[in-house]
């Protein structure tokens, strides 16, 4: 049996299921092999713009969060590296709707997202611990990571107007980033209550639900 040191890789293992539904989506492989609608990647591209602004309080609740609770404060640098990233995506979104034509300031968020933006509110609560939210993270930005590193494998398909779009996602030093809140998550749930590793492991299953919704959405599946 797995220590607790390795509980994410225990984890991925018995939800490998969901996990793959979340990480090799349809809509991801869509445009891996390019035959992606590119209504769909217009509805992700707006849908997404709102899902990145609420995670902004997000990662910013989950600063708070190691300030208090961590007991190294590399953590702290990490997660703050996170948030500058968000600026940067945000602008990028911006650039990004003005080069497809979308209007984002009139975007009407679709029940797929508002969902996910209330399951992330929930996670800000000061009754969530560290090692759950912190689990939370690493599986929202992971999922992103493995997703569109799949696009720019070799064999890939993508687009050539989708592969920038891939790289912000796919590239090497986010790969990096995500494997440091990884270990940052694994070293906390090691040390954690078996009731703290059970919120942990539902967080981490209703994120990957979320994501598969938030990818049906904009495949325009439901």
């Amino acid at each position: 049996m797995e220590g607790k040191s390795e509980m994410i890789a225990t984890w991925l293992k018995k939800h490998r299921l969901i996990y793959t539904g979340a990480t090799r989506h349809p809509f991801i492989l869509n445009i891996r092999d390019g035959s992606i609608d590119l209504s769909s990647f217009k509805r992700w591209l707006a849908q997404d713009y709102i899902f990145v602004r609420a995670s902004v309080p997000f990662v910013a609740s989950i600063l708070l969060k190691a300030w208090k609770e961590s007991d190294d404060s590399s953590d702290m640098d990490l997660i703050l590296s996170g948030m500058a990233a968000l600026n940067d995506e945000i602008a990028w979104f911006k650039s990004e709707a003005s080069k497809w034509g979308v209007a984002l300031h009139s975007v009407v968020p679709h029940k797929a997202n508002l969902d996910y933006c209330r399951f992330l509110e929930s996670v800000m609560s000061p009754d969530i611990e560290y090692a759950v939210a912190i689990t939370a993270f690493w599986a929202i930005e992971a999922v992103y990571q493995e997703s569109f590193a799949h696009c720019l494998e070799d064999g890939s398909r993508t687009p050539e107007e989708l592969k920038e779009t891939c790289q912000r996602w796919g590239n090497t030093g986010f790969g990096q980033f995500c494997r440091s809140l990884r270990n940052i998550a694994n070293r906390h749930l090691e040390k954690a209550s078996d009731d703290v590793l059970s919120k942990a492991e539902v967080i981490l299953i209703r994120v990957l639900e979320h994501e598969v919704e938030f990818w049906n959405m904009c495949s325009g599946e439901i």
